[in-house]
């Protein structure tokens, strides 16, 4: 098998897609905005288990993650199991890694001027003291954007990893049932379980073991969470559509069909 191969040529794209958001939804994910002002209205007001004052203060995270589902279903379709499997685990490998590098990154010792450097020198005393006051030191905001807690970082790949495997069983329980017919079943009702569960491991293991928070707050927030995941699952699900069309068209209805067929064996 050879570059020339076209099935080789796809699982090279779709896997180098699929990790590509995965390292992207785990670094933005430190970043917490608001929904509603971010499509420029008031935060509602929501209450669970007690809790009020709930709204949707998402991980910037949560932009990406529904689309590494998508392509999870994707990858399975045509490559199976195994395919999801070895790109899950190299995903969550290159995360660690670049945790590690990051890790040795923010405690390197800046250079003199740099804490300044986004300072413009030529810029009037009202926006340089504007920007001090905003951010005054470039290595700390550094440090703080890259070093994510242990727990969340936890938390977060034991998620992925949990996610990603429930996806694949679930996946295969319904086509297997379904046979070729209904895509839109077995994709989008494997990326609402598995998110179910993503969102919920997350939380439970970075602020539950991780900070402390209660039970039942982390059930509150993750039913928030999961809200906006399910709506996102639902509205991504033509792109399943358009994808199959596409992949089927680059492949061929002869060797689309037999990667599918070998992906469904490989399974039972």
């Amino acid at each position: 098998m050879t570059l020339k191969d076209k099935s080789l040529r796809l699982f090279i794209i779709l896997g180098g897609f699929f990790v590509a958001n995965a390292l992207i939804a785990e670094f933005i994910g430190v970043k917490i905005f608001s929904l509603e002002r971010t499509l420029g209205s008031e935060p509602i007001q929501l209450a669970f288990l007690g809790t009020e004052g709930l709204s949707f203060n998402l991980s910037a995270g949560v932009l990406l993650w529904p689309v590494v589902f998508v392509m999870t279903d994707v990858i399975n379709e045509y490559f199976g199991q195994r395919g999801v499997r070895m790109l899950s685990f190299l995903a969550v490998g290159l995360i660690s890694y670049a945790f590690v590098i990051f890790y040795f990154g923010i405690r390197l010792s800046p250079a003199d001027f740099w804490p300044t450097s986004h300072i413009p020198p030529d810029a009037s005393a009202a926006l340089q003291e504007e920007i001090r006051s905003k951010v005054g030191d470039y290595d700390f905001a550094f440090r703080l954007v890259f070093g994510q807690g242990l727990w969340i970082i936890i938390g977060s790949l034991v998620a992925f990893l949990i996610g990603q495997f429930l996806d694949v069983i679930v996946f295969h329980r319904i086509k297997k049932w379904s046979g070729d017919k209904m895509v839109w079943l077995r994709a989008t009702g494997s990326t609402l379980i598995s998110q179910f569960v993503d969102s919920f491991v997350v939380l439970f293991i970075a602020f539950y073991i991780g900070a402390g928070w209660s039970l039942t707050l982390v059930i509150a927030i993750g039913l928030v969470n999961y809200s906006y995941k399910f709506t996102m699952a639902i509205i991504l699900t033509p792109l399943i559509y358009l994808a199959h069309y596409l992949i089927d068209n680059y492949l061929g209805e002869e060797l689309a069909t037999k990667l599918k067929a070998e992906a469904a064996a490989s399974t039972l």
